[in-house]
């Protein structure tokens, strides 16, 4: 079961007046058939995506939950319908306001053909910048995150990757799978083993590696990851 806080005709009759009342243009309208494609297209994938996150207030009881207050459900959701509707459309108008949308109410940057995965959250995502990396599913990310090129070249992260807050992975990365790279953290042009803890030593700066049995990322889903 699905819940919704605000029926689909509504919501994009809402998303569509955001659109309008951001980008005055008077080419947005809510009515056209391929807007509501896309929006059929972000809310299934939008439900595929809560119906595997551990907390409350996406999934509990067989009932899985999406409410457009909900600042972090509303920024994934955003990010399908822009990358669905970049994708019905064949054109990046619609797709663009849709993300500069995302990017004024909830200050995350990641573009409509980003290829995020189909199961990834965002906790607090203010700040946040995810480039045209590969992902895989399971991906957690934080406030302040960064996942972006060094000379044209793009991380790899394999499933269940976490970033903790202000952690950032930039350049040639290969990160493995339930690897989480922790606070303020910078991993820069280095691979990454699974199950490991990327950290910055508080006391003396230096970046330091360790296994962990558990990773962070598979505390906040209901299905084990690997």
């Amino acid at each position: 079961m699905f819940q919704m806080s605000l029926p689909k005709n509504e919501l994009q009759r809402y998303v569509t007046r955001q659109l309008n009342h951001f980008f005055p243009d008077s080419q947005m309208s809510g009515s056209d058939a391929l807007f509501t494609r896309s929006v059929d297209m972000a809310l299934e994938r939008a439900e595929h995506c809560f119906s595997h996150v551990a907390l409350d207030a996406y999934h509990r009881n067989d009932v899985t939950r999406f409410s457009h207050l909900h600042a972090d459900q509303y920024t994934v959701f955003l990010w399908f319908l822009s990358n669905s509707a970049w994708r019905i459309f064949e054109d990046d108008a619609i797709a663009s306001k849709l993300f500069c949308l995302n990017k004024a109410l909830n200050g995350i940057m990641c573009m409509y053909d980003a290829g995020m995965p189909d199961i990834f959250l965002v906790l607090h995502g203010s700040g946040t910048v995810l480039g045209k990396a590969s992902y895989s599913d399971f991906f957690v990310c934080c406030h302040g995150c960064t996942v972006g090129a060094v000379h044209g070249i793009y991380p790899v992260l394999s499933k269940g990757v976490a970033m903790a807050p202000n952690a950032t992975i930039v350049g040639s990365c290969t990160v493995g799978p339930c690897a989480t790279i922790g606070t303020h953290a910078l991993l820069r042009n280095r691979d990454l083993a699974g199950n490991t803890l990327y950290y910055r030593d508080v006391s003396t700066g230096l970046a330091m590696t360790k296994p962990v049995e558990n990773s962070w990322a598979q505390s906040y889903y209901n299905v084990p990851i690997v």
